[in-house]
């Protein structure tokens, strides 16, 4: 499935834009998830092959000095936003396992000048950097294509500063639908099938250790399926 997920999104940062492939965008990235102001200090590029369904730097509220984590950068829309928000004494950090999306994303990267970025290559369940280094950490309609949510949140606290935050886009089902119904709805990279319910992202984020769980939803997504912002500390 992992090797799925890579291909279908090797695929998108190759292509003309994301809507060129069958990606996991679930909205216009000019229509709401960003503000006009957002769009203007961002590559064309990135906003391109933004495969998101919010804007995480937004929900996260960001502030200057803050050392940021986008698990699942893609062309790395989020990493630039969140290192402008953070400013110069701040750093963002991005973390894909595409090549092809970690191509386009440091291309992105050089085009701003900003200097407080870096892209990672690896795995959400594997998180490359040490223990209680990042003071907040976002994600764009991702964590629904892992297929060990329990080791993604336990990474994500792994790496939170004490007192760290989340601040998170996701696809989440509604209680009352069954695995087996999810994937009626859609496919696993497609963000649909592995889309967790609202009780078993809750669930998981307790057991990893996060207090003060909140998941807002903003908008549906398919039937019995949301949107829904996550917030959570450490």
């Amino acid at each position: 499935m992992r090797e799925q997920v890579r291909e279908r999104y090797a695929v998108a940062a190759t292509s003309r834009s994301c809507c060129d492939s069958d990606c996991c965008s679930t909205g216009d990235v000019t229509g709401g998830a960003y503000t006009t102001d957002d769009l203007a200090h961002i590559p064309d590029r990135a906003a391109e092959v933004s495969l998101g369904c919010g804007n995480p730097t937004a929900v996260a509220e960001l502030s200057p000095g803050e050392t940021v984590l986008d698990l699942g950068s893609g062309g790395g829309i989020d990493v630039l936003l969140s290192a402008r928000r953070v400013g110069p004494a701040g750093f963002a950090y991005g973390l894909d396992m595409t090549d092809e999306m970690l191509e386009v994303a440091r291309r992105n990267a050089a085009e701003t000048g900003l200097g407080n970025v870096e892209f990672l290559k690896g795995y959400i369940e594997d998180i490359p950097l040490p223990d209680e280094t990042v003071d907040v950490v976002i994600s764009n309609c991702v964590i629904n294509l892992s297929v060990d949510k329990p080791k993604v949140f336990a990474e994500i606290h792994r790496v939170l500063k004490p007192g760290g935050r989340i601040g998170i886009s996701d696809i989440v089902a509604q209680d009352h639908l069954s695995p087996a119904e999810r994937a009626e709805r859609g496919d696993w990279v497609g963000c649909i099938a592995g889309a967790l319910s609202y009780a078993e992202y809750r669930s998981g984020l307790v057991d990893a250790g996060f207090e003060s769980i909140t998941l807002e939803p903003t908008h549906v997504v398919t039937e019995g399926m949301d949107s829904v912002i996550i917030r959570a500390r450490k």
